[in-house]
């Protein structure tokens, strides 16, 4: 049994950008559950609370009627008086004229004028939320706020290792003839260097292994590839974490993914690591046996 879980509670105005707070929390490992009926909270935290496998969650909730309004101050009002859980309520919300012009965008009805203008919806909405915004620890005005820059408020706020860098790098070596990594963000081609396959000592073993890897290492071609890449590394890294990407993923590929890639995808992780990125590398395909046919 767990014996602190903690709970964000994500509300406020339609429109205010919850999908996106929603994705902030999922990035942060936060267990994330969109538009949850409040009446259903209580029953969802003991089960969560007798798995012990969830410490921190956060929850979508749209309050779209008194019923539900009532429903989620009985609910948090029942919460507080436990000693398991600490409850937080982030609250997003824009000005009107900003919700207007959002909901023009995307053609939607506001959920509370089905029959009428989106600007009384919208009026609706806030005399129905002023109780639950009084009660939230973070309001949040998205008017003027980028998606990144909504993410990276909600990344300051709740975040709770100082510091804490959020942006990784995923390393992926691969081999061709398998195909590409359909999620590689950079995919670099390596089947020029000589390659050991054809050495036959070498060819049952791998990049991760020291006479494959020194063989890969020591021809000058690698070292001229390894020098221009990272120093192109240097460069996009910096501007994939400027531009809000949480993680970026760099694909090396040889034509069985064994040898070259893997030992070239080591190298530069280190590398990587040394510059102070978080690094996981994969080696896709370097355990992978070819296929023969059997023709008798």
């Amino acid at each position: 049994m767990v014996e602190n879980l903690e709970l964000v509670i994500i509300t406020g105005m339609s429109g205010a950008g919850k999908t996106v707070a929603m994705q902030s929390f999922e990035d942060m490992g936060y267990f994330c559950v969109d538009n949850m009926p409040p009446s259903l909270l209580p029953k969802f935290w003991e089960l969560v609370r007798e798995s012990g496998k969830l410490t921190k969650i956060a929850l979508v909730i749209d309050l779209r009627s008194r019923a539900f309004f009532d429903e989620i101050i009985t609910a948090l009002e029942g919460m507080d008086n436990t000693t398991f859980i600490t409850t937080k309520i982030l609250f997003l919300e824009a000005d009107d004229e900003e919700l207007v012009s959002r909901y023009k965008e995307t053609r939607r009805t506001h959920p509370l004028a089905m029959n009428d203008r989106v600007i009384e919806g919208i009026k609706k909405e806030r005399e129905l939320l002023n109780e639950i915004k009084g009660r939230a620890q973070k309001v949040i005005n998205t008017s003027y706020l980028s998606p990144r820059e909504l993410r990276e408020e909600i990344q300051t706020t709740f975040n709770k290792k100082a510091g804490a860098d959020l942006f990784r790098i995923e390393l992926v070596s691969f081999g061709f003839k398998y195909g590409l990594p359909i999620d590689a963000d950079v995919v670099m081609d390596v089947r020029f260097l000589p390659n050991p396959h054809y050495v036959d000592n070498l060819r049952p073993l791998t990049g991760v292994d020291k006479p494959v890897y020194e063989y890969v290492m020591k021809q000058p071609e690698t070292e001229i590839f390894y020098r221009k890449f990272t120093e192109l590394l240097d460069i996009i890294l910096p501007g994939y974490k400027k531009e809000g990407k949480n993680n970026v993923t760099i694909a090396i590929g040889c034509t069985g993914g064994k040898h070259r890639s893997v030992a070239l995808t080591e190298r530069i992780g280190q590398k990587i690591t040394t510059d102070g990125y978080p690094v996981h590398i994969t080696h896709r395909d370097k355990d992978k046996v070819k296929e023969t046919v059997n023709r008798s």
